[in-house]
This record gives structure tokens, C-alpha cells and sequence, in this order.
């Protein structure tokens, strides 16, 4: 058994997170943006520590030691090299950063402590170490995974030096075999497009992925051409001369700009035929670089599992090529896979360093209890906040308060619903969703625009029965953190005909290509979540409860939050997102609150104002 909880830190990149791990076992994680309400908040995450510490009852004196995310004092020495390598282009930026990195971030270890030290006064803080930052992607993505052994590859933006990573996991056993180094990197890649196109780097990158289908792959042989140079095996070299993320605040410049076909697109500018096929085309060529090394990864470990980690393996759209292109038999992927996994990792690192087991692989599941580490709030909690603000609502028992949400859903209605502990990671999994009937046309145009405010383009997750999956969707294996992309069933699609092969771009949107058109993406796949009983029992009980009024097993499941805005985590911020947004009713708890029964909602100013753009 490991010598006592460990407690993970990841911070002063983006994404900050507190994880705590005992045994083995991860009992608490969140992202500090959860807290302070600033997406990707890049600071030291010190609500979400004390969140981590409240949850398991512990003190910071009580743990055997706190493990940071990476090395900062490696991480220090790569931007040295990088900002010499790149001399004198890179001189304003080195300017402007040196005296932070030679200063407090060479040396954010000491940060780390000093913070500690400021939630707990006088006591004695528990030892402190780093580990590398693939490393902690690593120990992410296999040690909570189900599988006794398994190959593991981790592909990011960069951590320290390293982009790519492939690793062999046995046991408690996990030996690093192969590495990518920066600038070499296609996280680096695929953000130059997500800029290129318009949208934020460590933030857009999903965006770009679900433009993607909108799009023919045109520019892709000259991505290979120019751009990277990719190996059998899945090693690559990017051709630097057409990027400036290595000594520039951006990350492309002329060069890019002449070879795709002018300027970059104006963030919320208009969306044309270009960045389409851009996104289309960076698309493919990411998916072939993660086959060749997924192959790789599988033939040197000899395995045919594989495990994930990293914020490429959050383009879920790769990874259901994995499965559909019988690359491995079977793959799991870290829930948060980006930085903010990255504090999971290192505290599994150091509990598996100090001896604990992996006893959940005897039972054939993961660790990560459906994903459900963040707080929680008591039906007390949520009487009283509904008291104090005098907000009617019924309190129902849970098996009619599931079928009367139910019978809303199918008759349109828009639904948030708000259960026990908040997911993990940037999915909401069926704890901080919004809801609502997949089988509705209107539906996905909806919930973008009167709901979420954000693009029309997006695609929205269908959350399906676990039992039900394969009958919907061309899935070979259960997909609970919604990080696999699979076609709709044969038995599920619509033809066509003549109205998809004469829209294009946007238009697409138009055309129902299934019988849940708003889950069916404009290429006919959908990223899916399957919902078993055992991790989610009661958001399973309305899904089937659904099921038995329509005989649809699936509703559309997107986070309870709108854009630019972190996803709530408690009763005020999801009371607050119902009343503002096209959602009818709220679910907190047991109990069911009904927007026309509330009193009028007021509040200072343009509350969108205060909310940036993502």
C-alpha cells in the first residue's frame, strides 16, 4: 500500500488543478476555473487545493507529499535555448518575459511552497516534488485505466522539451520508450491552424476540429509537402521557417500566410470555404501522424490496448479512428487529458512511486469513478440557497422527478440539470449538463444560439444508454467521458439525396442526416458518451426514462454553461445560466424548478459583457 494521500498541483500555464490521490485511488479533482469563474485560469490553483483537502477531510500536514506537474527548472532551460536558438527575432518577447522566467517561474517550485504555506500556517508542509510533464500525462492516461498493461501515448503542445511520448505501462510499472522533442510538435501544429483560422490557442483547438467536416481536405498534401515531414513510424519534423510560435507572440506569420492562400481569418469574422478546408485538411493529416504512432507505440510494447493522454487526445475525431481502423482493440483516454490532468498524474506518479496498487484493474474498470471528482452540494445546501432567494420549487422523489423531466424533454423543453459532484475535466458528463430532445431538428440550431451563444456550426454530444449504444452507433466499446467519435448506425441514418449534395459550408446544417439530427454531425458521426447505471445511476434513470416514453435512448448532453464561461459548479451559477438562457427548466437535486413559475430576473449591466469570448 503507498505511505499516504498525495496531493497533485498543475499551474502557471493554463488549465490549474488540485487532485488528491490515496492509495492509488483519485478522491477529489478540479480546475481552479471552476472557482474563480476565469476560464482556463492559469493560476495557483488554491480553491481548488482547499476543495481537494475539504473533500477528503484531511490537512496538508496529513499528506505524504505534494507532487507538481512538470520541472520547472527544465522547462526554464528550453525557453533559454529556444529564445538563443531564435536570436534576434524573438528579442521583444524575451524582453518582455526573461525577467518573470529568470525570476519566480525558474523557481515556481518555491511559489508553490509559499502558497501551501499560506493555506496552512504553522504547520509542517508535507515534501514536494516534480515530475516531468509527459510524465504526469502518462501516469493520467494509464495508471486509472482498466487495463493490467496497456501502451500509452501522450501528444500535447510541449511540456518541458518533449511533444510526443510513447510509453509502456505494466502494473504499476511505467518505462518512457520514445520522444518527440519541441519545436517539433504537432500540438504545436494543429494550434497554429486553430489561429490561422481565427480562434484561441489552448482553447479553439476543438472549434477547428468540429469545422473540420464543413470541409474537403484540399490543402492537406500541401501540409505534408511544406509544413511536416512525417515518418512511417510517426516521428515528424515540422519546417520551421513558416511559424513564428517559437520566438513570437503569434503562431504563423507571412510565410504561412502566402502559402494558405492570404491573411489569417479575423477572430468572429466571417467563416469561408478557406478555413473550412484548412481545418478539414489539418484534421487529416493530424489523424495519419496519430495512427502511425499509435501503430508504433502498439508494435514495440507488443500490446493492443492504448492508453491517451495529452490535449491532442482530446480531438476525440482521431481517436475513433483508432478504434474504427482497428489500429487497437481497445482504448481509454484520460477524462482530462490537457494540463489540468496533469496534476492527477503527478499524484498518481508519486502514490504509485510509494508502493500503491491498481486494485480497480481486478474488478475490469477505471479509477476515475465516472469522472465525478469535483463538489458537491447537499440538498440542505440547495433548500437553503432556494429559500434565501425565494425561488419556488417541488421536491419530488427520484422516480417522478425523472419521468416528469422525461415528458418535458420530449416535448422540446429545455432542460439543466444539476447532480452530486462536478465532472472532472471539460466534459460534463450528465452532472452539469444541459438537456434536451435530440430527435428535434431545431434543436442544435437552438441550444448554439439561444442557449450557449456561440456558433452556429457547432456540433453538439449525444449521451446514450450504455445497453442501447451499439443499436445508434458504430461503436466497438463503451465511450463514458464522451472522447470518441463514431458514425450514427446504418439503421439510424436518413437519405439524403439531393438536398446534402447541393449545400455546402454552413448550409450543411440544414440537412437531417438521422433520426437525431441534433447529435448528427453534418458528416454523420457523433461524439459520443455512453451512461451505465454503476457511474451515473441517476442520469442513467433519465435516460431511460426517456427511452421508455419515445423510444429513444439518447438525448443531446452539452456542458451547463455558456460561452466563454466556465461550466457552473454550484446552485447560484446554474440558477443564474437558467434565467439568462433559453433553458425552461432546472433541476437541482431533487428538485425541479419550472422558468415560468420564477420571479423576474434582474441584474446590473449586460451581464454578457463580463463573460470574453472563447
Amino acid at each position: 500500500m503507498g505511505d499516504g494521500p498525495v496531493l497533485g498541483i498543475s499551474a502557471y500555464y493554463h488549465d490549474s488543478a488540485a487532485a488528491l490521490v490515496a492509495d492509488g485511488v483519485p478522491l477529489a479533482a478540479a480546475q481552479e476555473e471552476r472557482f474563480t469563474r476565469r476560464r482556463h485560469d492559469p493560476g495557483f490553483p488554491a480553491h481548488a487545493v482547499a476543495y481537494c483537502l475539504r473533500q477528503s477531510g484531511l490537512r496538508l500536514d496529513e499528506l505524504a507529499a505534494v507532487a507538481f506537474y512538470e520541472d520547472p527548472a527544465l522547462k526554464f532551460r528550453r525557453v533559454l535555448a529556444t529564445w538563443l536558438a531564435t536570436a534576434p527575432h524573438g528579442y521583444p518577447v524575451f524582453r518582455r518575459a526573461f525577467p518573470q522566467w529568470a525570476g519566480w517561474k525558474r523557481r515556481a517550485l518555491d511559489d508553490v511552497r509559499a502558497r501551501l504555506a499560506e493555506l496552512a500556517p504553522g504547520r509542517k508542509l508535507p515534501s514536494l516534488v516534480a515530475y516531468r510533464h509527459h510524465a504526469s500525462h502518462a501516469a493520467s492516461a494509464f495508471y486509472p485505466s482498466p487495463y493490467p498493461s496497456a501502451a500509452v501515448l501522450c501528444v500535447d503542445g510541449v511540456g518541458e522539451w518533449a511533444t510526443t511520448s510513447l510509453w509502456h505501462g505494466r502494473d504499476t510499472s511505467l518505462v518512457p520508450f520514445a520522444e518527440l522533442r519541441f519545436p517539433h510538435s504537432l500540438g504545436m501544429l494543429y494550434s497554429a491552424f486553430t489561429y490561422f483560422c481565427g480562434f484561441k490557442v489552448d482553447s479553439g483547438e476543438y472549434k477547428l476540429m468540429g469545422l473540420a467536416p464543413y470541409g474537403i481536405p484540399r490543402y492537406a498534401p500541401l501540409i505534408r509537402q511544406r509544413l511536416i515531414d512525417i515518418k512511417p513510424d510517426g516521428s515528424f519534423r515540422l519546417d520551421l521557417r513558416y511559424f513564428t510560435f517559437q520566438y513570437g507572440r503569434t503562431m504563423v506569420g507571412r510565410a504561412f500566410e502566402e502559402l494558405f492562400d492570404g491573411p489569417r481569418r479575423t477572430p468572429e469574422g466571417p467563416l469561408t470555404e478557406r478555413e473550412f478546408d484548412l481545418a478539414a485538411s489539418v484534421q487529416q493529416v493530424t489523424q495519419e501522424v496519430m495512427l502511425r504512432l499509435a501503430r508504433t507505440a502498439l508494435r514495440r510494447t507488443g500490446e493492443r490496448r492504448l492508453c491517451l493522454a495529452g490535449g491532442v487526445a482530446l480531438n476525440c475525431v482521431a481517436n475513433g479512428r483508432l478504434l474504427a481502423d482497428g489500429v487497437c482493440d481497445e482504448i481509454w483516454v484520460q477524462p482530462a487529458a490537457g494540463d489540468a490532468g496533469g496534476a492527477l498524474g503527478a499524484a498518481l506518479a508519486e502514490s504509485h512511486r510509494r508502493g500503491a496498487p491498481r486494485t480497480h484493474v481486478r474488478h475490469g474498470t477505471d479509477a476515475m469513478a465516472g469522472a465525478l471528482l469535483g463538489p458537491g452540494y447537499t440538498d440542505g445546501e440547495i433548500e437553503g440557497f432556494l429559500n434565501r432567494g425565494g425561488y419556488p420549487a417541488v421536491r419530488l422523489p427520484e422516480r417522478e422527478l425523472v419521468e416528469r423531466v422525461a415528458a418535458q424533454l420530449a416535448q422540446g423543453r429545455v432542460v439543466g440539470w444539476f447532480q452530486g459532484r462536478m465532472e472532472f475535466g471539460p466534459r460534463a458528463l450528465g452532472n452539469r449538463s444541459i438537456l434536451a430532445d435530440p430527435r428535434d431538428p431545431a434543436m442544435q440550431s437552438t441550444l448554439n444560439l439561444k442557449t450557449k451563444f456561440r456558433e452556429s456550426f457547432r456540433p453538439f454530444a449525444p449521451a446514450v444508454l450504455a445497453e442501447d449504444a451499439k443499436d445508434w452507433f458504430d461503436l466497438s466499446q463503451e465511450s463514458p467521458y464522451m472522447l470518441l467519435t463514431a458514425q450514427v448506425a446504418a439503421a439510424r441514418r436518413r437519405e439524403c439525396g439531393a438536398e446534402a449534395e447541393s449545400a455546402a459550408g454552413l448550409d450543411l446544417l440544414r440537412v437531417a442526416r438521422s433520426t437525431v439530427p441534433a447529435v448528427t454531425h453534418v458528416d454523420g458521426s457523433a461524439r459520443v458518451q455512453t451512461v451505465t447505471a454503476e457511474h451515473n445511476p441517476r442520469f442513467h434513470a433519465l435516460l431511460t426514462a426517456f427511452r421508455d416514453r419515445t423510444g429513444c435512448p439518447v438525448l443531446v448532453n452539452t456542458s451547463f454553461n455558456v460561452r466563454g464561461e466556465p461550466i457552473v459548479r454550484d446552485p447560484a451559477e446554474a440558477y443564474a445560466c437558467f434565467m439568462r438562457t433559453r433553458i425552461d427548466l432546472l433541476v437541482l437535486g431533487d428538485r425541479l424548478l419550472d422558468k415560468r413559475d420564477q420571479p423576474a430576473w434582474r441584474e446590473e449591466g449586460d451581464w454578457r459583457a463580463t463573460i470574453p469570448s472563447d
